[in-house]
């Protein structure tokens, strides 16, 4: 096998090509890689196959090319490859999708001694995931390689080539048959995760509609800029999707923007995917580019080498590049151009890339040594200060990276813990609440016994007090704990003996605090519509608080007023001055440490208003306070 590579000039064709070097050869593989427009490559076309009419010719445009170790743009490579011991065919196809065009073209070129299949697709209507699942669901052992046609970059029309045809649309491809042919495929992909995880919300096919509940356009502007939002996809290439597939680092590159705003990429997606942003780390691009192939074999006697990378590599570092494909012309002649998207066949799957340099390592020797070598790397290469500056950026964001998804780590073990802990509280403390009620009962029940059977006297009377207190302490931390499982059910109930009943139930420990209620109300009858788990929840906590705040032989009064359909629930005594009306709802928060309580009552208090739309008035001065409780539409 021999391959000869020309970069075309203003010259003539003869002049730069030998062609009767080639006249006697019968397995003749020629790619074209054009960077001009159709014109140019329709002539070389005609030339090519009117001088060598048995040979087999494919092309693609392009976004840039690979002759050796020189990287262009806007102009075009030919590689003409001979073999000794492989056949060739070649086919094109355009059928009515992706998959269809995958599962033909496997169809005309695949047989029993087919070893390599090389296809290029246009990379503007072409699905490149589907195209190689048609060709999988056909053949999924053979080495697929190639890509789609680039234009530069202008998103515009891309085009390939069948022998002397020019096509924007379908795919073309060469099947290589041998029994000797040996060919290794590696990638290098060098593109990093950065940043939180996203997740894929909406989507159909390559056409992303929803990213963690933004437009893929508002996504991208959020995380890149409006510069690069507007100019996708020229721009922002550089900056894809990356996910893990079959385990091997996928990048989705976009490749269209949508009026809408969503994005199409240059491969599928699917809804509840978890994505990052990508980003070029320069310092594993810069590394030996060899290592990926030298992991699988042995390749001192390659005798060709084809190389197929993303356009985003080349854009991503234009001065840069050349250090990555250098490596290989110095090992046997190397070809290749930038696509839209790489086709990689890796163990049973064939894959569409992005950002990846693809490469294909060819001999018919027939001693070839597979076994794996000490990696060589060139000493020799040496780095301008713009390239040592990016290398040491690139460290820093990869480091800082690193070291965000530790801290990262750390904070969602806390947060583990955390929740574990407190699913734990909430479980001791539902146990503990449920089997506090049956002892206090029992407790109340016998008091009530005693005083039946042998009247009151003054340690029963505390003891009475006290257990009110807990009682009353009992159903807020029994509503705490079972909120959610409340009955949120409402129902009439007539606010006045509600009141009444609930301070006549507190009126001891009034007096065991030296204070007592004074119960009013304008009118005899007050219906309301309430859940009555909460209003009691609303009236005792604000007359236990009352009862612990009160002055000493001062009266505590409790109003109802009833107004156009509202109805005040006033409570209102001589008390110290609260000095802070703001934080008196928060949660542990008490104005007088010295009181009893854990500082929860008036938080709960405030938090069923919110609920149930009850208005809260707070007025405090010198030795006074006042409550208002605005309850509305009373029927």
């Amino acid at each position: 096998m021999k391959t000869f590579n020309y970069t075309i000039n203003n010259e003539p064709l003869g002049s730069i090509i030998d062609f009767a070097t080639f006249k006697d050869e019968k397995n003749i593989l020629i790619q074209i890689f054009c960077g001009e427009k159709k014109n140019i490559l329709k002539n070389i076309l005609n030339e090519i196959t009117k001088e060598l009419p048995n040979a087999i010719c494919i092309g693609s445009s392009t976004d840039g090319e690979i002759n050796n170790d020189k990287i262009t743009t806007l102009n075009t490579i030919i590689t003409i490859s001979v073999f000794d011991k492989t056949t060739l065919k070649i086919a094109y196809v355009n059928e009515k999708d992706s998959f269809s065009n995958g599962k033909k073209l496997a169809t005309l070129l695949c047989n029993e001694d087919t070893k390599l299949l090389i296809t290029f697709t246009d990379g503007a209507k072409t699905n490149g995931e589907e195209f190689l699942n048609g060709i999988s669901s056909i053949n999924n052992k053979i080495i697929i390689s190639g890509g789609m046609a680039g234009d530069n970059a202008h998103f515009t029309q891309t085009f390939i080539s069948c022998q002397n045809k020019i096509l924007t649309s379908g795919a073309v491809g060469v099947s290589l048959n041998s029994k000797t042919l040996k060919v290794c495929n590696a990638y290098n992909f060098n593109w990093s995760p950065i940043g939180i995880e996203h997740t894929i919300d909406e989507v159909e096919g390559n056409r992303v509609y929803k990213i963690s509940g933004l437009t893929p356009l508002d996504f991208y502007e959020k995380y890149l800029g409006e510069y690069v939002a507007k100019s996708l996809p020229a721009t922002g290439i550089e900056f894809p999707l990356i996910i893990q597939k079959n385990n091997i680092p996928i990048a989705r590159a976009v490749i269209a923007k949508h009026e809408d705003g969503s994005l199409s990429f240059a491969g599928n997606l699917h809804k509840g995917d978890v994505v990052k942003l990508g980003f070029g780390n320069v310092e594993l691009i810069m590394s030996n580019p060899l290592k990926s192939l030298f992991s699988k074999c042995c390749i001192k006697d390659t005798e060709t080498f084809f190389i197929y990378a993303c356009m985003a590599r080349r854009r991503y570092m234009p001065d840069l590049i050349n250090v990555e494909i250098k490596p290989f012309s110095k090992i046997a002649p190397t070809a290749g151009f930038f696509t839209y998207g790489e086709f990689y066949h890796n163990g049973g799957t064939n894959e569409l890339l992005n950002q990846t340099l693809t490469i294909l390592a060819l001999s018919e020797k027939e001693d070839v040594n597979y076994e794996a070598e000490p990696i060589i790397h060139d000493e020799n290469t040496i780095l301008s200060d713009h390239a040592k500056s990016l290398q040491a950026l690139t460290h820093l964001i990869q480091q800082s990276s690193s070291d965000y998804n530790a801290q990262s780590k750390e904070l969602e073990n806390g947060n583990i813990y955390a929740q574990n802990l407190i699913a734990s509280q909430k479980q001791f403390l539902k146990h503990a609440v449920h089997e506090t009620n049956t002892p206090l009962s029992i407790i109340m029940g016998n008091i009530e016994m005693f005083e039946m059977e042998h009247g009151k006297n003054k340690y029963l009377s505390n003891i009475e007090v006290a257990m009110k207190n807990i009682f009353s302490i009992y159903d807020d931390l029994s509503y705490l704990v079972k909120k959610d499982q409340v009955n949120q059910a409402t129902h009439k109930i007539d606010l006045v003996d509600f009141v009444r009943s609930r301070v006549e139930f507190f009126a001891s420990s009034a007096l065991k605090f030296k204070s007592k209620f004074k119960f009013q109300t304008n009118k005899h009858k007050i219906i309301l519509n309430f859940n009555e788990i909460k209003l009691q929840r609303i009236v005792d906590n604000n007359l236990t608080n009352a009862i612990k705040y009160t002055l000493e032989n001062e009266v505590i009064n409790v109003k109802l007023d009833l107004h156009n359909n509202n109805c005040d629930f006033i409570i209102e005594s001589r008390s110290a001055q609260i000095l802070d009306p703001q934080k008196i709802f928060e949660e542990y928060y008490r104005e007088e440490v010295s009181k009893d309580g854990f500082g929860l009552g008036l938080n709960l208090v405030k938090r069923i208003c919110s609920e149930e739309n009850v208005g809260i008035k707070l007025e405090s001065g010198e030795n006074w306070a006042s409550f208002t409780y605005t309850f509305k539409g009373v029927l």
